[in-house]
């Protein structure tokens, strides 16, 4: 007789604080985790620019059209989590509605994601840390360091370091630091989508400036393939990282309900806020070529630093409220920093509890009952990664950048389908189950298919992105570097799947976490 403990069950079972954090907590955490005001400053003007087809100023409705499949796949998160609240969210879910190989490979991408932000995040952070002393002090050379290879990274690499420390200290620390970290992001791109509004709508625009209008919210007036599924690629990522709110279900009061409500009010949330910058913005700049127009590529690594200095003018109050700005991008990177390595540490915690990573990811701290190894774990290899690329290639570390869109489509679209196909003997129960468990989480999955098929095409072309350093086309073997790296990461999850399941099979053979399907009479 077989002496291997049948599948099972570890929904608050690993060690970590129960009941931690309550719905206004959870909020606050998956908002951080989109980076707000970092996410903005650095996908606009991409957006704007879209694919080969310029988007314009059909930028707002791209913003609106992927908060359509982030919606949809955040009522698939509420429902799966409502079934079973596991930190290992699309991990786990995906294991019990397809079976183990699909549940690590959607692990793979959330983690894979996260670590390749994490590299963004840090170099954001480290260059903004200067920016931010150099605006305080009014001391360019100091906001110059912030350009330099070493300095940058070395800053980036101690906002890795504190942040992942601060994830180790426990739950209710990093809850309390987001707290002001959110609130002056907030704040600060409230004032700065208000006030470029109102200076279009009284006359004091510059050169571009444009009245808004209602057809600014229709995408469909572009072609699909060659402006709006890139285009979105990019809105996913200023979307992405409310599933955090998920993430930190095991922590949570009343786990089956607080987590997917706080991941639905953290989307709705988002698209108000980015709705009103990415209008003010687009409004007040401008999709011209010009030292401030978002057409200019020049200015779409960082649109608040190429907008900014013109809306609030060359004043004392100009002074203070780029100051704030620089604040409010640092404070974003800062925050998205600590509450990216929320997730990958609990879906590494769950792999491992489920024996799908090895066991020394369930190693758990006595008194700050946060998982000790794969905080820490997820932390180094984020720092390793960062090094490498930031003294490799910086072009390399941009089309990873570029990449994480294809991640996220994967497993959120993952997500998506393994809410229809898990509650597939429910869906018509009542029409509540057929339109929130079935029928939106499937079409999320599906919009998700098409952006990733159409959006990898134009990542694999030679020309996708262009070096900064001498303006060369950023190609490996011959096709687009970001979607030659986004691929690549995809297939060495693949490679690590098949060389963990020669290792350690139980996972795979279903031993410790099974396929189920959702019974009907629940």
């Amino acid at each position: 007789m077989s002496t291997t403990s049948p599948p099972t069950n570890l929904a608050g079972q690993k060690g970590l604080k129960t009941g931690a954090l309550g719905l206004f907590s959870s909020v606050v955490v998956g908002m951080a985790s989109t980076a707000p005001a970092y996410s903005l400053a650095a996908s606009l003007g991409w957006i704007v620019l879209g694919g080969t087809v310029l988007v314009g100023f059909q930028a707002p409705g791209i913003v609106l059209l992927a908060f359509v499949p982030m919606f949809f796949i955040s009522l698939a998160y509420k429902e799966l989590n409502s079934a079973e609240p596991d930190c290992g969210t699309t991990f786990t879910w995906a294991a019990r509605a397809f079976g183990t190989r699909t549940g690590w490979f959607g692990g793979w991408a959330l983690i894979a994601a996260d670590i390749v932000c994490m590299a963004s995040l840090a170099k954001i952070a480290g260059t903004y840390s200067f920016t931010f002393v150099g605006e305080v002090f009014n001391n360019p050379a100091i906001a110059e360091l912030g350009n330099d290879l070493i300095w940058s990274t070395v800053a980036g690499v101690a906002w890795i370091v504190l942040m992942t420390w601060i994830c180790y200290r426990g739950i209710e620390v990093s809850a309390k630091l987001q707290y002001a970290l959110l609130g002056v992001e907030m704040v600060i791109l409230a004032a700065f989508g208000i006030v470029a509004l109102v200076r279009v709508y009284s006359g004091n625009g510059i050169e571009g400036s444009a009245i808004p209008d209602w057809s600014w919210f229709n995408p469909f007036l572009l072609p699909f393939d060659t402006a709006v599924a890139p285009a979105i690629l990019l809105g996913l990522f200023i979307y992405w990282g409310w599933d955090t709110a998920v993430a930190i279900n095991e922590e949570t009061k009343d786990p089956k309900r607080t987590p997917g409500r706080a991941a639905v009010i953290s989307t709705l949330l988002l698209l108000v806020t980015y709705l009103v910058v990415t209008v003010g913005t687009v409004a007040f700049a401008g999709v011209g070529e010009g030292p401030t127009g978002l057409g200019n590529i020049d200015n779409a690594g960082d649109i608040f630093a190429a907008v900014g200095p013109a809306l609030f003018g060359d004043t004392v109050f100009g002074h203070i409220m780029m100051m704030l700005v620089a604040a409010a991008v640092l404070t974003s990177a800062a925050a998205s920093t600590q509450t990216t390595i929320l997730p990958t540490a609990r879906a590494a915690l769950s792999m491992g509890a489920f024996k799908a990573l090895p066991a020394s990811f369930t190693k758990m701290h006595p008194k700050f009952q946060t998982p000790t190894w794969a905080t820490w774990g997820m932390g180094i290899v984020s720092i390793a990664f960062y090094l490498f690329l930031s003294f490799i290639s910086l072009d390399l570390l941009f089309a990873c950048i570029g990449s994480i869109g294809l991640l996220i489509a994967v497993y959120y679209g993952l997500t998506g389908f393994a809410s229809t196909w898990y509650f597939r003997k429910t869906l018509f129960v009542s029409a509540r189950n057929f339109f929130i468990r079935g029928l939106f989480p499937l079409l999320g999955g599906l919009m998700l298919v098409a952006v990733f098929v159409y959006g990898l095409q134009q990542f694999l072309q030679p020309d996708w992105l262009v070096s900064e350093v001498d303006g060369s086309n950023v190609e490996i073997l011959g096709v687009g570097a970001v979607g030659f790296v986004g691929l690549g990461i995809l297939v060495l999850g693949i490679i690590l799947m098949i060389i963990w399941n020669i290792i350690s099979p139980d996972y795979f053979k279903g031993k410790t976490l099974d396929k189920r399907v959702h019974p009907a009479n629940d």
